[in-house]
């Protein structure tokens, strides 16, 4: 079992001016592709024959296999891979609000009161979060609600609670903005809705919420929906 780079849906300079050509550049093939090296040789070191990140990330506290090295290096770099396979398919340049079903829309509208109501909670955790991670918007299957979640790091809400189901996230690591954004992170988090891929949103909520599908990621980054 080899994990693998995934190829984007878009070309690099096509998120232009949100995201700019070069951070897309460095970030899929320098830092995607360091994730995905470390978590290889850390996989092949230890025998691990689980091809589905999912499954061995939400499951890593309970194993006792694996020393606490071993789960440290596939945190990290599992949720490395994990992570920004799906940032990538997060994004599009031809970004419409429009593809955000009524189902998905009438759930927003439950939890957070409006859809402008969601955007303002989750602008509001992506530019408070300190230092490094991600910031996701969940359904919770205990709940039975949508919710926003930040995680440190590269850690992904599966790896807190096998409830909570990642809809959409958003990398605040400086390496995802800091070429174009410097130290701005307001200004990155608010240009960045100009690239969100609802449609592939909306078809992660149809296909884990309302169909209740088990999430499950191929080695290659691929999302099965």
């Amino acid at each position: 079992m080899v994990f693998s780079l995934p190829n984007l849906p878009y070309k690099y300079e096509d998120l232009e001016p949100h995201i700019d050509a070069e951070t897309m550049n460095t970030h899929h093939t320098k830092h995607h592709v360091t994730y995905i090296n470390k978590l290889n040789t850390t996989v092949k070191d230890n025998d691990i024959k689980e091809d589905c990140l999912a499954t061995l990330l939400t499951e890593i506290d309970k194993n006792t296999t694996y020393s606490g090295e071993v789960k440290k290096m596939l945190i990290n770099n599992g949720g490395g891979h994990l992570n920004h396979s799906l940032f990538w398919c997060y994004m599009t340049p031809k970004s419409d609000i429009t593809d955000i079903g009524e189902g998905l829309m009438k759930e927003m509208d439950k939890d957070f009161e409006s859809f402008d109501n969601f955007k303002k909670t989750f602008d509001s955790n992506a530019v408070a979060l300190f230092g490094s991670g991600w910031v996701w918007l969940c359904f919770d299957k205990s709940s039975k609600k949508l919710t926003i979640i930040s995680s440190g790091n590269q850690d992904n809400p599966l790896m807190y609670d096998a409830n909570h189901i990642p809809l959409l996230g958003l990398d605040v690591w400086e390496h995802a903005y800091y070429l174009r954004y410097k130290n701005k992170r307001p200004e990155y988090v608010s240009n960045w809705w100009n690239v969100v891929n609802w449609k592939f949103v909306n078809c992660a909520y149809e296909s884990f919420v309302v169909k209740g599908k088990k999430f499950e990621m191929t080695p290659d980054g691929t999302l099965k929906l």
